[in-house]
């Protein structure tokens, strides 16, 4: 579709709209339900705000990041995404005057438009609304431009239930949906169809908490869930927030709310507004529960700066990862009940910092800053600044796996003020014991440095490079099942802990370290062996390692590795 032919798609509005989901593509869909049916892993994707500036740019029209989304829509495509989702913000200004026709129009279409090349290829697209499109004309538009928040239409791709909200003047905004074993549950906190509000815009969230609760409740036991809204649980530039006009109100609500998302095991709640990419722990008020917040990065024109004075005035907050001034998208891989993240991004292509862009950046080059994720058979351990990473420890089946030593030793601080140093939050999953190998298989997520790039005296076009791979040196042990390995080969080096490379094949853990020097003992670790000693503890049944890369962990004696 060229651009004029765009611009006309975008001013058919609702009626033109009505018809795009007969352009679908069969074989993209049978691929993907193949992939899905055979228990393979699969991913979806997230996206933020794309407002644009209202300018004359063709290549953006109707106030509409439609260069960026387009770009995007090639990333998801290309990485094999089965759905992505938006929380909030499609468009800057609900108005805009067509240049071609000199017709005042609404934007919402433009962004529906631009959704079509996902839907083309078989993958979904599912929506929020956000603070500038909060009004009750965009409350009755959004269902209508997107059907599958009803449920219905030509674009669920595999979803296997949407369920509504349980107010009439929300169904179509708040939802939630299910593909195979994931709960997405989405937040409408704006202007109801029938123009109310609960009390007021700044407590619209309050009367869905026990919604959203009874939907996560409800899901299958060993599926995930997901929440998103447009607006964050703590913000970093802005102080208005899910629950009120900062991060104080509501507080019974809020209370609630993180201990439902604590409570049901939730992977993340998810949020837009502060154009930037921002990790961190948020407790609840009153310390009870604890949920952790994705702020995702920028898909606008603008990006912002956290406050020099946090908005967490009650020191709820614990911060594990920022990134400012870039565009960027998520890439959610979920294999069974273990579930990696990953977050791409590139330069908004002018000098780095915080910048209002009048032209879109022509050429993205997107590298992979961050990798993180959890496994619903794993546990989960806050390493704080200094402290031992010693407290991991965690078992399945026969298996065990533990650190025996290393600290966290970050020292990078948060941008908001010198008093926030970045924390850990180092997670554990497991696979089933392969039939070939001793152990199962031990995932670990969150030894990597903390992510932390903002500083506005840096110059170029970041980022120009990916993000950290390296971690603290540790020491993983892993037990093993003697009755698998004949006793001689525990002495050559060949038995040992192995880890997946980025080829998919196990080596030994320690070919995957960055420096060190590679020795095989055979016997106990100690405090002596240095980066790159491995070894075999006949005595314990453990395999071990001193390692500065985490990843996927298996007790196997190789080359070629376990068939899990």
């Amino acid at each position: 579709m060229n651009r004029r032919e765009f611009l006309t798609f975008g001013s058919m509005g609702l009626t033109g709209l009505a018809l795009s989901g007969s352009n679908l593509s069969w074989l993209m869909r049978e691929a993907s339900a193949a992939n899905l049916k055979s228990g393979k892993p699969w991913k979806f994707g997230v996206m933020a705000d794309t407002q644009w500036k209202a300018t004359a740019d063709p290549l953006n029209p109707a106030t509409c990041a439609v260069e960026i989304i387009e770009t995007l829509n090639r990333q998801f495509i290309d990485a094999g995404v089965s759905f992505v989702v938006q929380v909030g913000d499609l468009v800057d200004k609900e108005y805009w005057v067509n240049p071609q026709t000199s017709v005042l129009e609404r934007t919402l279409p433009y962004r529906a438009a631009a959704a079509q090349t996902l839907y083309d290829n078989g993958i979904g697209f599912f929506p929020l609304r956000g603070n500038h499109e909060a009004s009750i004309t965009a409350a009755a538009e959004l269902p209508a431009l997107f059907p599958q928040t009803l449920g219905e239409g030509h674009n669920l791709f595999g979803v296997s239930s949407v369920v509504a909200s349980d107010k009439l003047n929300l169904q179509g905004l708040s939802y939630a949906f299910d593909f195979e074993n994931v709960r997405i549950v989405m937040i409408d906190q704006f202007t109801r169809r029938d123009g109310s509000v609960n009390g007021s815009t700044n407590d619209n969230a309050v009367d869905q908490v026990d919604w959203v609760d009874a939907v996560l409740a409800d899901r299958p036991a060993d599926s995930h869930a997901f929440v998103m809204a447009h607006k964050n649980l703590i913000g970093q530039n802005h102080a208005d927030c899910l629950f009120g006009s900062n991060a104080t109100t509501n507080l019974d609500a809020r209370n609630r709310f993180i201990g439902s998302l604590d409570r049901n095991r939730v992977g993340a709640f998810l949020g837009g507004h502060d154009h930037m990419h921002h990790r961190s722990l948020i407790a609840s008020p009153d310390v009870s529960a604890v949920a952790e917040q994705i702020i995702c990065a920028s898909n606008s024109y603008k990006f912002y700066t956290p406050r020099s004075t946090p908005n967490d005035i009650q020191g709820c907050e614990t911060v594990v990862a920022h990134e400012l001034y870039t565009i960027g998208y998520y890439i959610f891989t979920v294999d069974g009940p273990c579930m990696t993240v990953e977050f791409y991004s590139s330069s908004h292509g002018a000098d780095y910092g915080d910048v209002d862009l009048a032209y879109g950046p022509g050429e993205h080059v997107f590298h992979l800053r961050e990798r993180f994720g959890y496994s619903l058979n794993g546990k989960s351990f806050d390493v704080a600044n200094g402290e031992s990473y010693s407290i991991v420890e965690d078992s399945f089946g026969s298996t065990e796996a533990r650190i025996l030593s290393g600290t966290n030793e970050t020292l990078a601080e948060d941008v908001e003020s010198a008093g926030r140093p970045l924390a850990k939050t180092v997670k554990t999953g497991w696979r089933e014991t392969p039939p070939d190998s001793a152990s199962a298989i031990f995932k670990l997520w969150g030894m990597t440095d903390n992510l932390s790039l903002y500083d506005e005296a840096l110059t170029g076009l970041l980022p120009d490079s990916p993000g950290p791979t390296v971690s603290d040196t540790y020491v993983l042990s892993l037990s093993y099942d003697g009755t698998k390995v004949p006793a001689p080969k525990l002495r050559t080096g060949h038995f040992c802990l192995r880890a997946k490379d980025d080829k998919g094949r196990w080596v030994p853990a320690v070919d995957r370290n960055v420096g060190g020097n590679k020795r095989f003992v055979y016997g106990r670790w100690n405090g002596s062996h240095g980066l790159g000693t491995y070894g075999v503890d006949p005595d314990t049944r453990t395999v071990w390692a001193v390692l500065n890369r985490d990843g996927e962990f298996v007790a196997f004696t190789g080359p070629e590795g376990p068939k899990a």
